[in-house]
């Protein structure tokens, strides 16, 4: 089987994000930040931009309801949990303590009411009556919350609670909380409440106002948690989006809530002053590829998946695309089957390889179909 190469020079100003990240013409100069624990990603791609001591377990305070946040949207996801259910407050959720929206026992509360409460205002409370709800009891939740983190690769991770309550052995570090959140900001849900800068409870009655400032004053701020205690310090997992491109800041252990605020953004800023995602696509549509003895001539072909390349500012434009196919496949051709792949480089490195797959199937002629289509062809000529 013979392959053929198309080449092109992708200059597309609609290139949009990011997998891996060339070295810049000119470096970048480091944010000035001095937080004990600190890190930048970009979503997309999880490349991380800027990190310091970020493997380091820290107390997490609140931002570790990113994860309690996480679980509840898989389970909304699955259809295991509806918004609009009724969700009734137990002894235990209302004498939580510290954040609250102040639930009382014997309440009942609509699931996306706590929801918000969390997302919000922090409410240790609601994060307890979801987590019951959903799991039976906090200590189960929990159990649930470091499978998933395990799951998601969080080696320094973890959990004794669902609200960061905890000051002893409830662990987590800058680049873990960075992994969850990025999850998190796969459900376009979560967005529905971590943009709200106020919102209210109990018919308008009960006041939210969101504790992350960075939602008011900081330009394309999409969410997306605070923590605080005495021990932990000030934590926070920001994320903003701009032209495309979402970024993650966490800071862990700052002096002051001001402080964690202000390096978030010295953290986003250098993100998009510098970087820039473009997507892996070939400068020019996809050919067929001929299907011998197959019941259709031809199949179409795309992309296997959609993947994205993260560059330095102004470098997207000289992207290379390099698309190879095969010359033609042998029926039967099953959707999904390789038949090329798409290559991006800048100048000499290479950024990505993504396979070129059959887009749909293809049956093979049987010998029945081969003599009627010779029966066709001689009484046609």
């Amino acid at each position: 089987m013979m392959m053929k190469k198309i080449s092109a020079v992708c200059m597309c100003a609609a290139l949009l994000a990011g997998q891996f990240c060339p070295a810049l013409a000119i470096e970048p100069v480091p944010p000035a930040v001095s937080s004990p624990s600190l890190l930048l990603m970009e979503k997309q791609t999880g490349r991380v931009l800027y990190e310091k001591d970020a493997d380091t377990p820290r107390l997490p305070a609140s931002v570790t309801k990113v994860m309690t946040l996480l679980l509840v949207m898989e389970a909304i996801d699955k259809g295991t949990l509806r918004l609009d259910e009724k969700i009734n407050i137990s002894a235990n959720a209302q004498n939580m303590g510290g954040s609250q929206v102040y639930l009382a026992e014997g309440e009942q509360y609509a699931a996306e009411d706590l929801i918000k409460s969390v997302v919000i205002a922090s409410g240790n409370d609601a994060a307890v009556a979801l987590a019951e709800y959903l799991a039976g009891s906090e200590a189960t939740f929990v159990g649930r919350m470091n499978e998933r983190a395990a799951q998601l690769g969080m080696s320094n991770t973890h959990f004794l609670d669902c609200t960061g309550l905890s000051d002893e052995g409830h662990l987590t570090s800058a680049r873990d909380i960075a992994t969850m959140s990025r999850e998190l900001l796969k459900y376009p849900l979560i967005k529905k409440y971590t943009t709200v800068w106020m919102d209210s409870l109990r018919d308008g009655t009960f006041g939210l106002n969101n504790t992350n400032k960075l939602i008011r004053f900081y330009p394309g701020a999409t969410g997306l948690k605070t923590g605080s205690t005495s021990r932990a310090g000030f934590c926070l997992s920001a994320t903003a989006e701009r032209a495309g491109m979402e970024l993650i800041a966490v800071v862990m252990a700052a002096g002051t809530s001001a402080q964690r605020f202000e390096e978030a953004k010295l953290l986003l800023d250098f993100g998009f002053a510098n970087y820039t995602i473009a997507e892996a696509a070939p400068a020019e549509p996809l050919k067929n590829v001929p299907v011998l003895l197959g019941k259709a001539p031809e199949v179409p072909t795309a992309l296997k998946q959609q993947e994205f390349v993260l560059v330095g500012k102004g470098e997207a434009k000289d992207l290379v695309s390099e698309v190879t196919l095969t010359e033609d496949v042998e029926a039967p051709v099953e959707a999904g089957q390789g038949l090329g792949e798409l290559t991006v480089k800048s100048g000499d490195t290479l950024l990505i390889t993504v396979p070129i797959v059959a887009a749909e199937s293809v049956a093979r002629l049987s010998a029945l179909d081969i003599f009627g289509q010779l029966v066709r062809r001689f009484f046609l000529s």
